[in-house]
């Protein structure tokens, strides 16, 4: 991770070691029924032995100061007479290789060096032993007391809104769905006390099938924190705690401390339908609760980092936040470390959702260093994947792999062809990564096997009846299985002709007897491939009946999954658990991509925002305005039936929209494309007006 460039001293490690040892932490942290229940999937660790170097040239001799999380010993010029662990040492002058090696086997190792000339920053290499010398990694931690390794989470006080008792319990509602710890103020006596957590009051309610819990004794007055108050060890999600008390045991009141990362929320959407404007909203604070040390895909249950979801919280993050420090990492923790052994999170698609994600970044952020940092990673990754082929050239999952596709009810055995359409994608991405570590070759490799499945994937999938691609193939035969899953996403890539993906949006999408989709994790792709076809009006329906439905029944953020058709409690179920279904998934928050994306219209055309598109779409709404980020800047528009206005403050872009009358602009050209469409060209830092008729 990288967020400095300046010469002050700041703590640097080997790179991913931090991500690394960060994720191992989190993915130990979930509790059901306060028992641990750490990830199935290996945790790779840091190496605990390194080295850094530098090459330095002094006019003079130079006195310098070093912390390490570790043990160490520094030495110049590979000269064992020159070696010491003292806390300062004067360098002599003149052109010397200044080498620390540090040894850490509990957590990162990791070098802090201070002097007038002389600090840790990105001019430093370092090695694992394996012949790997590379540039050390940093990020914001620049002071002995701040070393990698406190790295946490912030907080801030809240207190519940409500209290009321139930069977001579308190039960207290902080309101909304929330994480942090409780905290109990003015506790004293002797006994017991037990706490039941629930994101909803039934679940706080349920002592026996709650999925979190506390219990912890107290002996006379009792207090952990400055302020004389006790508060637990492990946070939690939940709005609502009962808590029962011995009659020995009292306090004054409760509270929590919320923790969260602290963003910025640079995007923003508001339009002229209320529930629209609340489902963004709360889509917002869904998103902000699970983006923590990662992306996570619910506070409550996993809390773990997870390929597909983090997917598609990066893209909601880049119109939103846009935070790269959570971005970076999570790539970085997701990827792991050589040899792999099993796929991501051992889901075959979700190794092929991080090559993606990893495009994306690029294709956001124009972040070419990163790419070249990790390329290695990736083409061992992609060599690991390859090797599952099948006899057809096509990806197949081994045994012990989990194909996973979606929680839907049909067999991804054999060839599965949203597999094989992901697997495209992953090796154009691939050939992008390539020629920016200028490997031509591999480039060219990559790109001849992207076409090379693309077209057997449509040859052998496509049924020309059914209008869309049929769902797998078991030892050569195609199974008559029609779902919307691999349609939609090869018209989302580009990868069928005008006429295909009419016949998919018409026979596969809107059609009533294709099996429906039924989570929010493949409604966003089905609602952004619907928005790709131009049905806008009918996406913003289904936004307000999906997840205004959520709403009506109190949600106060998005959850795992929504069926309209259950009744009461029903709805908290999920895997066989009574309350097992998260209430709070990163994975419901899919309207800030969408609306930021498709219907003010904003996307890349080229890394990191050089070039844009912007192609609003009202949708059948009266009026709307938000602002994306751009990285570097942003772009604002306001819309009603008769205006946009456009103001940018990085890159040049293309408005593209459409109008039944010729439009106006301030003085700037307007083309015109024909069938009501008109383009113009957007700069920087210039307010566009734009006359036209819906």
């Amino acid at each position: 991770m990288k967020a400095r460039e300046d010469k002050q001293a700041v703590w640097i490690w080997y790179p991913g070691d931090f991500e690394v040892r960060l994720h191992e932490r989190m993915s130990v942290k979930r509790r059901t029924r306060d028992v641990m229940y750490p990830a199935y999937w290996r945790l790779d660790r840091h190496y605990s032995n390194v080295k850094f170097r530098i090459v330095y040239d002094l006019p003079q001799e130079e006195t310098i100061r070093i912390a390490a999380e570790g043990t160490f010993s520094l030495y110049l010029d590979g000269r064992d007479n020159y070696r010491s662990n003292e806390p300062e040492f004067t360098l002599p002058a003149g052109r010397h290789e200044l080498a620390v090696c540090v040894f850490n086997d509990v957590e990162v190792p990791a070098l802090l060096i201070s002097g007038s000339t002389i600090t840790t920053n990105s001019s430093w290499e370092v090695t694992s032993y394996q012949n790997d010398w590379v540039m050390a990694a940093f990020w914001t931690f620049g002071s002995p007391d701040n070393p990698p390794s406190q790295y946490r989470l912030s907080v801030t006080p809240m207190s519940p809104v409500t209290e009321e008792l139930y069977q001579g319990f308190p039960l207290f509602d902080f309101g909304r769905e929330t994480y942090g710890y409780l905290r109990f103020h003015g506790l004293k006596g002797n006994g017991s006390v037990r706490v039941y957590y629930g994101e909803s009051r039934a679940e706080a309610l349920s002592m026996d099938e709650c999925y979190s819990l506390d219990c912890f004794r107290v002996s006379n007055d009792i207090g952990n924190s400055e302020d004389g108050a006790y508060t637990l060890r492990d946070a939690k999600a939940f709005r609502y705690v009962w808590i029962h008390g011995d009659s020995d045991v009292s306090w004054e009141s409760v509270s929590m401390l919320y923790e969260y990362v602290p963003l910025t929320y640079r995007g923003s959407f508001e339009c002229s339908d209320p529930k629209l404007n609340e489902i963004y909203e709360m889509s917002l604070y869904t998103l902000h609760l699970n983006t923590r040390e990662f992306f996570l895909d619910g506070i409550k249950r996993d809390q773990w980092v997870w390929s597909g979801d983090a997917y598609q919280s990066f893209l909601m993050n880049y119109y939103s936040f846009f935070d790269l420090d959570v971005t970076r990492r999570t790539l970085i923790a997701l990827r792991g470390k050589d040899p792999l052994v099993k796929h991501v999170n051992t889901i075959l698609d979700y190794s092929l959702y991080w090559f993606i994600s990893l495009y994306d970044y690029y294709l956001y952020t124009g972040d070419a260093e990163f790419i070249r940092q990790y390329y290695g990673r990736a083409v061992t990754m992609m060599n690991f994947v390859l090797q599952q082929r099948n006899e057809e050239g096509l990806l197949e999952g081994r045994l012990d792999d989990w194909v996973f596709v979606d929680w839907a009810d049909f067999s991804n055995e054999g060839a599965v062809s949203t597999i094989q359409i992901l697997l495209v994608r992953s090796l154009e991405a691939m050939k992008v990564f390539a020629m920016l570590a200028k490997d031509g070759t591999a480039a060219s490799g990559y790109s001849k096997l992207a076409e090379e499945i693309k077209e057997s994937t449509l040859r052998l999938f496509w049924d020309e009846n059914k209008g869309g691609l049929l769902h797998n193939c078991v030892s050569g035969v195609t199974q008559p299985t029609l779902t919307k899953h691999a349609s939609m996403f090869a018209l989302a890539y580009g990868y069928l002709t005008s006429e295909q993906q009419e016949r998919v949006v018409q026979q596969v999408m809107l059609n009533p007897d294709t099996p429906k989709i039924r989570t929010p994790y493949m409604r966003f792709h089905e609602m952004a491939v619907l928005c790709e076809s131009g049905q806008h009006e009918l996406v913003l329906k289904e936004i307000r009946g999906y997840w205004g439905g959520m709403i009506d029944l109190g949600a106060t953020t998005f959850w795992e999954e929504f069926d309209p058709s259950l009744e009461d409690n029903a709805h908290y179920g999920m895997y066989g658990v009574t309350y097992g279904k998260s209430l709070c998934h990163a994975w419901g928050a899919g309207p800030i991509y969408l609306f930021g994306k498709y219907f003010l219209g904003v996307a890349p055309t080229s890394p990191g925002y050089d070039t844009y598109k912007i192609q609003p779409n009202l949708g059948g709404l009266e009026r709307m305005k938000g602002t994306v980020p751009t990285g570097e800047g942003e772009i604002r528009i306001e819309m009603c039936r008769t205006e946009i206005r456009i103001e940018s403050t990085h890159g040049k872009g293309q408005l593209i929209f459409k109008s039944t009358e010729f439009p106006t602009c301030n003085n700037i050209e307007v083309r015109v494309k024909g069938q009501n469409r008109y383009e113009v060209d957007i700069e920087t830092g210039q307010m566009y007006v734009i006359t036209y008729r819906d």
